[in-house]
């Protein structure tokens, strides 16, 4: 594939003429917004401190042991390999299409399933107890407020970068303002009512509480390779790439650290529940300020749905956009590789998410129980698992993208040259690999590790029909990327190159 002294990437036609309509917009700050919005989901705040001091020792050892390395890593491959779709191109680019193809779908499947399931149904959730009620499960109001909530998060998904960037910056700013608000709340209801959490000696790790957190802990802490999803939308990914990367892990970090710290410390075990713990403390704390309590507290939960909306929204972004370009690859079929000439986005994938979400959010409600049903959490779950699974591709071709393709200008390498990246890499694909068996086989190595594990009293449902669904869901997602990619030979057949050390940049009055 080598032309001269520049290696050029096998591509396609579509991709060639698809491409012209992207429009650089995408500056530091706005990648840093992004990020930072891809990686703090203040959904499972309340999940982390409901394990107690030991969800605060994993938050930490998982931010030092996998977030270090795994930024490392993607500031490397982000600043060097610049295509549009990023993770698709890498992976493309390491083991060919077809695995690509399989790993964009393990990928971009994952978001529509969670905005139109967790997300949407933990929204509600907190709209109806804080706010006011619009309606029990499956009534007009509450079918009403779910799909708002979809469609509203693929509507800024379809709006253009340049005109919707500032929505995740937005969404950014909103999740350092509420979680600093609220730990200076909790910094004078601890001056009020004294620390109830629990003795020190109980931030020493446990086997348990290790298994049942570290699938949550990695996907809360993924998504530093969003962003080279529109890589070629960026004004200059060689130099703000690493730093968008390195800045955004760290207020990630301390957007989950310091408010998980204070919720353990501060509040009674008993008064941190699951999936509402976030807003739940919220409500706790905030008696401090007596008759405002209430009007503050819909502030909060005003804040709260919106971080949820940008997090789905930003994951659209940048999923969207790497299903897109496995479209126009020939890995998928080409209809969905098109992108808006007005937008400059993947339109129509983006709606291709908003019917998945829906139809996903119909039936949850409808079917099975407004999503209380034990089948439809086993679902969503392995559905969700599938991000985890789709970095068993994209790292391994990140790491070896260092060894197949050298010639490549690296702006940024990972410190410790071929070692240190040996290093980095095994300790970043180390903790996927557990998180995605831990998520795919719960309670294997629970038993092994002489853990006790009630497997019905966790799911709901026996081991059997748990594996029966897991293995049914990820064979359906496995067969649309085949199927995808089968009806993709006709795009692939028409073949191009593009230069891969220097991507042209399109026009700048496109779009």
């Amino acid at each position: 594939m080598g032309t001269g002294t520049v290696e050029a990437e096998e591509t396609t036609a579509l991709a060639l003429a698809e491409k012209q309509k992207l429009v650089k917009s995408l500056r530091r700050l706005d990648m840093i917004g992004f990020t930072v919005c891809a990686l703090v989901g203040l959904d499972t705040l309340g999940t982390v401190a409901s394990n107690g001091a030991q969800g605060f020792t994993w938050l930490i050892v998982l931010a030092l042991l996998f977030v270090v390395p795994y930024a490392l890593l993607m500031c490397e491959v982000g600043s060097a390999f610049r295509q549009e779709g990023g993770p698709y191109v890498w992976v493309k680019m390491a083991f060919g299409r077809r695995q690509a193809a399989i790993a964009a779908v393990l990928y971009w499947v994952t978001n529509p399933l969670w905005v139109g399931g967790s997300l949407a149904f933990t929204a509600t959730a907190a709209w109806n107890d804080n706010l006011f009620n619009v309606g029990a499960g499956g009534s007009f109001g509450d079918y009403l407020f779910k799909f708002l909530f979809i469609w509203l998060s693929i509507g800024v998904a379809i709006v253009s970068l340049k005109r919707g960037k500032w929505i995740p910056n937005v969404g950014a700013l909103m999740r350092v303002i509420v979680l600093g608000f609220f730990t200076i709340t909790l910094i004078v209801y601890a001056i009020d009512h004294g620390l109830h959490g629990p003795p020190l000696t109980d931030v020493k790790p446990t086997t348990a509480v290790f298994f049942a957190l570290v699938p949550l802990l990695l996907f809360n802490y993924v998504g530093f390779e969003l962003q080279n999803g529109a890589a070629e939308e960026m004004d200059d990914p060689q130099r703000d790439v690493p730093i968008a990367v390195l800045r955004s892990g760290i207020i990630g970090v301390l957007l989950y650290a310091i408010p998980v710290f204070g919720i353990i410390a501060v509040l009674p075990g008993e008064a941190i529940t699951g999936i509402g713990g976030f807003i739940d403390a919220v409500g706790t704390v905030f008696s401090v300020y007596g008759g405002a309590q209430s009007f503050l507290l819909g502030v909060m939960t005003v804040c709260f749905v919106g971080t949820l909306l940008t997090s789905g929204a930003v994951w659209m972004i940048g999923s969207d956009r790497i299903q897109a370009v496995s479209a126009l690859d020939g890995g998928f079929p080409a209809y969905f590789g098109v992108f808006n000439r007005r937008f400059g986005t993947p339109v129509r994938v983006n709606v291709l998410s908003g019917v998945v979400s829906t139809l996903f959010m119909a039936a949850a409600v409808g079917l099975f129980d407004s999503g209380a049903n034990a089948t439809f959490v086993v679902v969503l779950t392995i559905a969700i698992s599938t991000t985890l699974i789709s970095y068993l591709w994209v790292f391994p071709a990140a790491i070896k993208l260092r060894w197949s393709h050298p010639e490549v200008p690296r702006p940024y390498r990972f410190p410790g040259g071929s070692a240190g990246m040996i290093v980095g890499g095994v300790l970043v694909m180390f903790w996927t690999s557990l998180g995605a068996f831990t998520s795919v086989f719960p309670g294997v190595l629970e038993r092994l590790f002489g853990v006790a594990y009630d497997f019905k009293g966790t799911w709901g449902v026996s081991q059997g029909k748990f594996e029966a669904l897991t293995f049914g869901t990820l064979a359906i997602v496995l067969a649309i990327a085949l199927v995808g990619y089968a009806m993709g030979a006709s795009t692939r057949a028409r073949r191009a190159d593009a230069p891969l050390a220097e991507i042209p940049p399109a026009p700048a009055g496109a779009g």
